[in-house]
This record gives structure tokens, C-alpha cells and sequence, in this order.
């Protein structure tokens, strides 16, 4: 049961919490059986009313801003809607992918209709350990930085599976056999995303602001116990 979530940013406009993995932003039918969501552990925690302005999956850690009032909540809307907030996540993929690059691939609402989709990544971190898993003697994984340009549902875990570097933990877009592996030699099981990094113009005062959340201690014994080189520095980074 949670009780109140990490409050990064706040403010008499709006709140920015940390959340963590599994816990849903709001009720939804797609998962009937969640009884925790963090719009209502948040209201209780302020005791008054919150508007989420964008979502993140469940699966997914991180940021999760919130307006404290109807006007805020419209104008920071928009601010998502004219893609004027900027977006960084961390991501632990499977495979060496390229140093940096950029994803355009359109993808499918649920109507079936196709929407521009546009995803940049730049590679951290490599590592490979003494892990056979199929054909291959080893396993080799990469810690990517990725910035949305759009922000479609499932956006970045669609594109990097295209790519073939999915996100692992990823269900349903990423590899069963990686996933079962890190579930019963690791029992790590949560998917290695978080939105760690966001940038926007206030809406109200118009100053800049920079929110950063740091990651989940899953994500960072998933680090450690996959070697990545540099850890050190990258937890200094991103904590």
C-alpha cells in the first residue's frame, strides 16, 4: 500500500511527483483490478484537488506532473499539445544499439488510424556479461538517454522494439526470452523505463524550469548487476 509519493517539484501551480513502477495514474478499464492510483494517493497527500496533464504508462517510473488548478491544467495542455515541454527518459535495452540516432516511424491509434511518431536516443553505457541465452555465448545490454519528439501511447517501447532493442521487462512489445531470464536469475521483473528528465516554460511566470527524478532502486541493482561501466558516474547523474 502506498502511502504518498515523492514530491519533486511543487509549487502554488503545480506538482511533479516520482512514480513508481507499477502504479497506474488513474482508474481505468483496462485494469480493473488496480486499487492504487497516483491522482488519488496525491490528493489525499495534498488534501486537494489534482489534474494530471499527461500520462505515463504503468509500467513505466519517473515524472508525472500534475496542475493544482483548472487554468494551469489547461495551459500546460497546451504546452504538451505544441510540443513545447521536453522530454528525457532512461532506458536499459537488449543488444549494443548505435550510438545515437533517430526513430520515425508512424504509429497506429487504436482506431487504426497512423500517427507521426518521432523518438531520439543517445547511448550511455554498454555492457556485456558471461549470461548465454540462446545462440549467443553472452548477453550484451545498453543504457540509452531517449527524447520524445511526439508523445504517442507506447511510443518509445514500440519504437525501439522496431528497431530491435527492446526495453527489458517490456511486455508485450519486448523479448519473452530476456524477460523470462531477468525474472528468474535476477527476480527482476519491472520494465527499465523511466522518465527521468523534464523541461518546460512555467505557464504562469514563464520561467524556465528543469525537473529530474532520480531512478527506482530496481533500475539502479538492475545497473549494478548487469556491469555497466561508468555506473558511478551515471548514478551521480541521474540521482
Amino acid at each position: 500500500m502506498i502511502e504518498s509519493l515523492e514530491i519533486i517539484y511543487q509549487d502554488e501551480y503545480m506538482v511533479a511527483v516520482n512514480k513508481p513502477h507499477g502504479l497506474l495514474v488513474h482508474r481505468t478499464k483496462l485494469a480493473t483490478e488496480a486499487d492504487e492510483f497516483a491522482l488519488q494517493i496525491l490528493r489525499d497527500q495534498l488534501k486537494q484537488k489534482v489534474y494530471p496533464v499527461h500520462r505515463i504508462d504503468r509500467k513505466t517510473s519517473g515524472i508525472l506532473l500534475f496542475a493544482l488548478d483548472q487554468e494551469t491544467e489547461k495551459l500546460l495542455n497546451a504546452l504538451f499539445a505544441a510540443q513545447a515541454i521536453k522530454k528525457e527518459y532512461l532506458a536499459i535495452v537488449r543488444g549494443y544499439i548505435p550510438d545515437d540516432g533517430t526513430i520515425d516511424y508512424p504509429l497506429k491509434k487504436e482506431n487504426g488510424r497512423l500517427q507521426e511518431a518521432v523518438t531520439h536516443y543517445k547511448t550511455l553505457s554498454r555492457t556485456e556479461i558471461d549470461v548465454p541465452l540462446g545462440q549467443h555465448a553472452t548477453s550484451r545490454y545498453s543504457l540509452v538517454e531517449v527524447k520524445p519528439e511526439t508523445g504517442r501511447m507506447h511510443q518509445i517501447r514500440k519504437h525501439l522494439a522496431h528497431i530491435n532493442y527492446p526495453i527489458i521487462g517490456d511486455r508485450p512489445h519486448g523479448c519473452n526470452k530476456q524477460n523470462k531470464l531477468f525474472k528468474e536469475r535476477w527476480e527482476m521483473d519491472k520494465m527499465m523505463l523511466h522518465a527521468s528528465k523534464m523541461q518546460l516554460q512555467h505557464p504562469i511566470n514563464r520561467r524556465e524550469i528543469t525537473i529530474e527524478a532520480k531512478i527506482s532502486e530496481e533500475f539502479q541493482r538492475t545497473l549494478k548487476f548487469l556491469t555497466f561501466e561508468g555506473v558511478d558516474i551515471l548514478e551521480t547523474k541521474i540521482s
